[in-house]
Formats: structure tokens, C-alpha cells, sequence
């Protein structure tokens, strides 16, 4: 490569996962001479637990409501820059077969592992000088660049690439260090709290459904008003809701719960039927088999324990024959089925987090090269602005859309 003669910039990209090393990457191929910081003892470390060991990487469906900012341009602006089908060519390039199931992009190996190892080895390839147990404390601007300074020693750069995480998943790496450096220069910060991920719910009795999974519609409320919505699996909890359904709505309920919202889900357990049609297969099925029990009436229909449960709230006997359910026990049950209401207390911790929202202030950044409107020469990828995707690759296709982004712009400064 002649490029490799002429390095001029000394970047340098605190932070070794997805966003970081593809920032360092596309630097390096720019020509730049790259020095990549990682606080672990290895980059790449939440990669291997991304998409259950199997690494969901990008989606082929890709709208602007698959990502939630504070500046809900700004993800979408990313997005258009390096789409999804320039993701795919990226990976394929350097060696990842994709499998396609149903739109979710994963390696053909279904191992994020190898995701990992690839990424590694295009450090290697393109001459990225890695640093690992590094941790960063400071960039400071200086005469002719940055320094950066960090536990017991500090690098000298023209640029800085700041790709530190979030604070999800913290043992991976992602401790929210980054947060400070960015706070140091004068960056804003949008709340940064759990998203895409479980709900805590008040109820004693979510000890008795615990270990079920049902088929249902989370229709999340803060003080009253719709914020989010999401048909799928749910899994019921001891301590509340989760399930992929449950993570898309999370993110609204961490925010509501910040500002000190009231905060509800109300979970429909059999969304393709309206009230009306619910309450008219009860009746039917009543009519049917108007010699059974109650505790039977929903058998094959529904999971016992959630049966069971309703009864209870309908103060429904177990022994009741159905050809003699009123009315209105019917339509406590109907109620019970399609509009079941809970309190969300909370959330589970940034330990258990697939990513967080808010971060750093996105008006603060361009768009076009995620350069600081603040601090030229700096610029951010990753999981550390405010943007966050949901479920099905979006969070790792941000990742890698922003890093190429800033290592591209960094590399090619004037």
C-alpha cells in the first residue's frame, strides 16, 4: 500500500469494540496511523455475548423507528450514510458469510465469537497498534493535538476517536468511563439509563405465573399516555415482565421512571381478537362444553397458572360448571385476557442491559462525520451518544455505520 508511506495523522480510538474497531480500521486504510486504547484485557469482549453467542449484526429492515434518540434525526442521518447493505459488503470483505433469517443478519458460523476474531484480525491487517488494560481518564487539547491522558502513562494524537460504550453489560468493558471524558470537554449528556431490558412490576402474584411464556401485546403507559407498544413472546417473571416485546418498550419506561412518571403495562394475551370477538368465543365456548369446570374452561387455550390466576382475580370458582358463568364473569375474564394492567416499579440493572439510552448529546455532534461541534479533532461512535436501536442487529448496524463514519472523517482531516 503507498498510503502506508505517507502517514500523516496519529489517531487515536479509545475503546476496542465494534465501533472502535472499525473506526480504527477504516483510519488505518485511509492511511492514518492508528493506536487503539481498550480498558479490558482483550477488545472485543460484548461482541461475544451479543445475539446469544450468535451475533445479530444488522438487519435488513431498517427504518428511521428502529432507532430512539433525543434528536431522532440524527440515527437515521447516520443510518443513510452507511446502510445496511454496506454493512453486509463491509463484513463479507473481510471474511463473514451471512445467514439470513427472516431479515436478522447473523454470521453463517452462528458464533459471535468469529465476529470478534475478524474484527481482531483486520487490527492486525491494516497495522492498528493495540493497547489493552489502558484506561482512559482524560483528552486534553493541546498546541499541535490531543493528549491523552490515562492511568500511569498518556498517548500523544492528532485526532481522538471516542468509542468507550455505554454502561450496559459493564463486566464487558462498558463501564460508563466514557461518559466522564466526554463531560471533561463540554459535552452534554442525555440521561443514561437501562434500555432493552426487563421490567420490574408490583404484584405478589408474579411469583405464582413465574417460568411462563405466552404469546401477548405490551402496551406501555407513562401518566396515562401511550409511550410504546410490541406484540411477541413475553415471559413472565418473578419479579416482572421480560421477553423481546418487553425490551422494545423498556427504554420508555426507564425514561418515565427517571422523570418521576407513574408507569403501566397492560398486556393483551390474545391480540388478534378484538374485546367483542374475545367475549364471543368465551361465550361460544361456554355453550360448548357447558359441563366443564372453570378451572378447565381455558385448558388448551391458555397456560394453567395464567388461568388460574384469572379465575382468582374473577373470584371465579374452580368448580363452577361454565354453562352457568354470568355475564359478567365472563366479561371479568375478557377484561382479565385482553387488558391486564400492571405497575412498573423499575427496571433490572445496567448489569443486565443489552444497551442503554441517552448518552452523549447528539446536537452536539455532526452527523455527516460524527466529529464534536464542540471539540474539533474529536469525534464520537458507538454506544456512547445518545442513540439507541432496538432489538434485531440495529444497536451493533449503529455501531459500525458511526465508526466508519469518524474513522473515515478522522483519517481524512485536513
Amino acid at each position: 500500500r503507498g498510503s502506508r508511506m505517507k502517514k500523516k495523522n496519529r489517531i487515536a480510538v479509545i475503546g476496542g469494540g465494534v465501533s472502535g474497531m472499525t473506526a480504527a480500521v477504516t483510519a488505518a486504510e485511509q492511511g492514518a496511523d492508528v493506536l487503539l486504547l481498550e480498558q479490558k484485557e482483550m477488545t472485543g469482549k460484548k461482541i461475544l455475548v451479543t445475539g446469544n453467542g450468535r451475533c445479530n449484526y444488522t438487519n435488513r429492515v431498517q427504518t428511521p423507528q428502529c432507532y430512539r434518540s433525543d434528536d431522532p434525526e440524527f440515527p437515521w442521518k447516520v443510518m443513510q450514510k452507511f446502510p445496511a447493505e454496506k454493512i453486509l459488503e463491509l463484513f463479507q470483505e473481510m471474511g463473514i458469510y451471512p445467514k439470513d433469517r427472516n431479515g436478522y443478519i447473523y454470521p453463517n458460523s452462528d458464533q459471535a465469537s468469529s465476529v470478534a476474531e475478524t474484527l481482531q484480525e483486520e487490527l492486525e491487517r491494516t497495522g492498528v497498534e493495540v493497547h489493552t488494560g489502558v484506561r482512559c481518564l482524560e483528552i486534553r487539547r493541546e498546541k499541535n493535538g490531543f493528549k491523552i491522558c490515562a492511568e500511569g502513562k498518556s498517548f500523544q494524537a492528532d485526532r481522538v476517536i471516542l468509542c468507550a460504550g455505554s454502561k450496559a453489560a459493564p463486566v464487558t468493558g462498558s463501564d460508563g468511563s466514557g461518559y466522564d471524558i466526554a463531560k471533561k470537554m463540554g459535552h452534554s449528556l442525555i440521561p443514561v439509563l437501562p434500555a432493552l431490558v426487563q421490567l420490574q412490576c408490583s404484584g405478589k402474584f408474579f411469583k405464582n405465573i413465574a417460568g411462563v411464556r405466552v404469546n401477548g401485546k405490551i402496551i406501555l403507559y407513562t401518566d396515562g399516555t401511550e409511550a410504546a407498544s410490541d406484540t411477541g413472546e413475553l415471559q413472565l417473571a418473578a419479579y416482572g415482565l421480560s421477553g423481546i416485546p418487553v425490551f422494545q418498550v423498556s427504554r420508555y419506561a426507564s425514561r418515565g421512571l427517571y422523570e418521576g412518571k407513574k408507569v403501566e403495562a397492560m398486556i393483551d394475551f390474545m391480540p388478534e381478537l378484538s374485546t367483542e370477538k374475545m367475549l364471543d368465543f368465551l361465550r361460544k365456548r361456554a355453550r360448548n362444553r357447558p359441563e366443564k369446570t372453570a378451572e378447565h374452561f381455558l385448558t388448551g387455550l391458555f397456560h394453567k397458572k395464567l388461568s388460574g390466576l384469572w379465575l382468582k382475580f374473577a373470584r371465579i370458582p374452580k368448580e363452577k360448571r361454565v354453562g352457568t358463568l354470568t355475564e359478567e364473569e365472563l366479561r371479568h375474564l375478557t377484561w382479565l385476557i385482553k387488558e391486564f394492567k400492571v405497575q412498573v416499579t423499575g427496571t433490572n440493572s445496567f448489569e443486565q442491559a443489552q444497551i442503554c439510552c441517552g448518552g452523549v448529546d447528539t446536537r452536539q455532534i455532526h452527523a455527516d462525520t460524527m466529529e464534536s461541534r464542540l471539540v474539533p479533532g474529536v469525534y464520537f461512535a458507538g454506544e456512547i451518544v445518545d442513540v439507541d436501536g432496538i432489538c434485531g442487529g440495529y444497536n451493533i448496524s449503529f455501531a459500525v455505520a458511526s465508526g466508519v463514519l469518524a474513522g473515515k472523517s478522522a483519517a481524512t482531516k485536513e
